[in-house]
C-alpha cells in the first residue's frame, strides 16, 4: 500500500480558469464578434486589427482567440472559422501562449526601434506549421515614435501568410497613421447586470453560495473589468470561507450599506445636518471609506436624476437594491432638477478633495455640511421671483406624503425646488411624518431680507483699496497681517464684501482665509476673499512704495543743488527722500560712504554756499 499523498493539484484564479477560449464566451462583445463573423464568412479578412478598451475587459484574451480562429484546422475543416466549438490541431497551444508562429510582445517593456526590427526581419519569413504568422503586441501605445515609423511599412505591406493584432488602453496615444492601417475594435465595458449573471454562473460551477446583493456589489466595483470581477470575487470567497454575503463583501471592500446611502441622502436634502453627520460616522464605524461614501453617494443622486426623466429605468436593473429602486422614484418625483444638478457638481468636487485631504473624514464631513447647507437654499430662478414680488410657479403643492401646510401670514416652509415640481422638503418622505423643513427659504414678504442684504450695516467701515486695508491693520495693531497685506498681496479687484486677489509666491498658504476673517472682524461686516487664477492682479503695496522712492531719487539725484553737494561729497550717495508730514521740509538723506558718523538731513540751503 502507497501511503504517499497525491500531489495537489495547483490553484488557478478565476480570472485564468474560467478566460473565454472561444467567441461565444466573450461577454458584452457581441458588435464586434458580429463584425468577424461576417468578416471571415465572405473572406475579407483583415491584415491587421486594433483592439482597444479599459483594463481586463478581454482584449489579449480576444487577440489570442481571433489567432485561434485565424489558424482554425480539423480533420473536416481547413480554412479560418469563427465556429471554435471543435477543438483544432493549434488551439491548445495557442490559447496557452507557446505556440511557435504566434508571437506575444509587450511593448511596455520593447520599446525601442530594435524590437521592432526583430519583428520587421522575422515576417518575411513563412509560418513554421500554422497558417498565418500572427504578431500579437500589447500596450503598442507604448512605443517610440522611431519604432512605429519602423512598423508603418510592414504594417502597410505585409506578406500573406503575416496577420498582425495590436491592443491598447490608450488609443489616443497611438500615430493616426498606425490607426488607419488597422481594422479597430472597441472593446466596451461590460454592463452590471450581464456582469452579475456571469458571476452567477461561475460561482454555481465553483459550488459556492453568493447572494444576489454581494454579486451586485462585486460587479459595481469591477466598473466594468471582467478580470477585475473575477479577482474580487475570488478574493471575496477567500474572505468568507466559502459563503460570500453582502455583509463580508461590504466590510472586504470598505464600502457602505446601500440603504443607509438613501437614509444619508434623505437627511442631506431635508438639511438635517446632525443626523447626516451621525449616519455618515455610523457607516464610517462599520469600515465604510469616506471617499467611498460620497461616490455612493453620487451615484444615488445620478440614479435620482435619472429616474426623474426615465421612471421606469430602475426597474430591471439587478445591481440596484428594492429600497433604492423605490426610494429613488419617490425622490426624483419631489426633488428639483436643479437642487440634483447642484448637488451633483458639489459632490464631483468634494470626492477628490477627500481622496487628497490629509484628514479624509473631517473633509467628508465638510462636504455633507455643504451639501446640507446647500438643500435649504432656494433656487437662482425661485430667488429671483421671490424678491422681484412675483408669485413663484414653483410655490409648493399639496403632497399626501409631505404632510406639510401653510397658514395665512405665515412664511412658506420650502426647500429649493424647480419649476413644477413639489417642494423637496424630506422630512416628509416617510409617511406619517408631518413636520416641516428646518430652514426658512424665502419669507412671503422678502422686502425687509432685501434690504438687509443690499444696505450696509451703519457700523460697517468702507474698504475701497489696499491702502485702505493696510490702515485697517495698522489701526488694529495687527504688524504681522500688516506685513503680509504690503509684501504678499496684489489687488484685482475689491468690492463691498468682496475682495478679489492673488497672490506672491512666497505668501502664506492661509493668507487669503486670515484676510478674510479679520476684515469681518475689523469691518463689522461679512468679507470673502477669493485668489484669482487667471488675472495678475497690480502691484504689492511694498512694490508701489518702491516704485516711488526710486522716482523720488531719480528726481533728487537731477536737482542742481543736489548735484552740486554730491561733488561736493565724493562718494556720498542718496539714500532716502522725505516729504510733506515726514520731514520738517523737504529732507535729502545723504551717505558719505563711511567719513560722516551718522547719516544726517541735510538742507540744500545751509549749504548754498557750495
Amino acid at each position: 500500500m502507497n501511503d504517499t499523498p497525491e500531489k495537489a493539484t495547483p490553484y488557478r484564479v478565476l480570472a485564468r480558469k474560467y478566460r473565454p477560449s472561444d467567441f461565444t464566451g466573450l461577454i458584452g462583445q457581441e458588435p464586434m464578434v458580429r463584425t468577424l463573423t461576417n468578416a471571415f464568412q465572405t473572406g475579407r479578412i483583415a491584415q491587421a486589427w486594433m483592439l482597444t478598451g479599459v483594463r481586463g475587459v478581454g482584449k489579449t484574451t480576444t487577440a489570442r482567440i481571433l489567432a485561434r480562429a485565424l489558424n482554425y484546422k480539423t480533420d473536416l475543416i481547413d480554412q479560418p472559422s469563427v465556429d471554435l466549438s471543435t477543438p483544432g490541431e493549434d488551439c491548445q497551444a495557442i490559447m496557452e501562449g507557446r505556440h511557435v508562429d504566434i508571437i506575444e510582445m509587450d511593448a511596455a517593456s520593447h520599446t525601442g526601434i530594435d524590437d521592432i526590427k526583430q519583428i520587421i526581419d522575422g515576417v518575411r519569413y513563412a509560418p513554421v506549421s500554422a497558417r498565418y504568422k500572427v504578431y500579437i503586441i500589447d500596450e503598442i501605445h507604448m512605443l517610440s515614435d522611431k519604432a512605429f515609423n519602423a512598423l508603418l511599412k510592414t504594417l502597410e505591406e505585409p506578406p500573406p501568410h503575416a496577420k498582425f493584432i495590436f491592443a491598447t488602453t490608450e488609443i489616443r496615444k497611438v500615430p493616426i497613421t498606425v490607426l488607419s492601417r488597422c481594422q479597430r475594435f472597441d472593446l466596451r465595458r461590460v454592463e452590471t447586470a450581464e456582469m452579475v449573471a456571469h458571476l452567477s454562473s461561475i460561482i454555481e460551477q465553483e459550488g459556492v453560495e453568493a447572494d444576489e446583493a454581494s454579486l451586485a456589489m462585486v460587479a459595481r466595483a469591477s466598473e466594468g473589468s471582467v478580470r477585475d470581477a473575477l479577482s474580487i470575487l475570488d478574493q471575496a470567497i477567500a474572505h468568507s470561507s466559502g459563503k460570500v454575503d453582502a455583509g463580508t463583501v461590504r466590510s472586504m471592500l470598505g464600502l457602505a450599506d446601500r440603504t443607509r446611502i438613501v437614509d444619508l441622502f434623505e437627511h442631506l436634502m431635508a438639511g438635517r445636518v446632525t443626523e447626516a453627520l451621525a449616519e455618515f460616522r455610523s457607516q464610517y464605524d462599520v469600515g465604510a471609506d469616506p471617499a467611498v461614501i460620497l461616490t455612493d453617494l453620487a451615484e444615488f443622486t445620478h440614479l435620482v436624476t435619472r429616474l426623474r426623466f426615465v421612471p421606469g429605468a430602475a426597474a430591471n436593473d439587478p445591481s440596484l437594491s428594492p429600497d433604492e429602486k423605490e426610494r429613488g422614484l419617490a425622490f426624483s418625483e419631489k426633488i428639483a432638477v436643479s437642487v440634483l444638478a447642484r448637488t451633483w457638481q458639489m459632490l464631483l468636487k468634494g470626492i477628490p478633495e477627500t481622496q487628497s485631504a490629509p484628514r479624509p473624514v473631517a473633509a467628508a464631513e465638510m462636504v455633507l455640511i455643504r451639501l446640507a447647507h446647500a438643500s435649504t437654499m432656494p433656487t437662482l430662478d425661485d430667488a429671483l421671483k421671490k424678491l422681484d414680488g412675483a408669485p413663484s410657479q414653483s410655490a409648493p403643492q399639496p403632497n399626501a406624503m409631505a404632510g406639510s401646510n401653510t397658514s395665512s401670514g405665515g412664511s412658506s416652509m420650502a426647500h429649493a425646488v424647480g419649476q413644477n415640481s413639489a417642494p423637496s422638503n424630506m422630512d416628509g418622505v416617510t409617511a406619517g411624518q408631518t413636520s416641516a423643513s428646518p430652514v426658512r427659504m424665502v419669507a412671503n414678504n422678502p422686502q425687509p431680507e432685501q434690504k438687509q442684504q443690499t444696505e450696509p450695516a451703519s457700523h460697517a467701515i468702507p474698504v475701497n483699496s489696499l491702502e485702505d486695508i493696510d490702515a485697517l491693520a495698522e489701526k488694529n495693531r495687527d504688524p504681522l497681517m500688516k506685513v503680509n497685506i504690503r509684501k504678499c498681496v496684489r489687488l484685482v479687484s475689491i468690492a463691498p464684501g468682496n475682495l478679489s486677489i492673488t497672490l506672491t509666491e512666497d505668501a502664506p498658504k492661509s493668507l487669503a482665509g486670515d484676510l478674510g476673517r479679520k476684515l469681518t472682524e475689523w469691518t463689522g461686516t461679512r468679507w470673502i476673499v477669493s485668489v484669482s487664477r487667471e488675472e495678475e492682479g497690480g502691484k504689492t503695496l511694498e512694490e508701489v512704495s518702491d516704485s516711488k522712492r526710486n522716482a523720488m531719487l531719480v528726481d533728487a539725484s537731477r536737482d542742481p543743488e543736489i548735484a552740486g553737494i554730491l561733488a561736493a561729497f565724493p562718494g556720498a550717495k542718496i539714500i532716502d527722500v522725505r516729504l510733506g508730514a515726514d520731514a520738517l521740509d523737504d529732507d535729502i538723506i545723504l551717505d558719505d560712504g563711511g567719513s560722516f558718523e551718522d547719516d544726517v538731513p541735510i538742507d540744500p540751503d545751509d549749504i548754498a554756499d557750495f
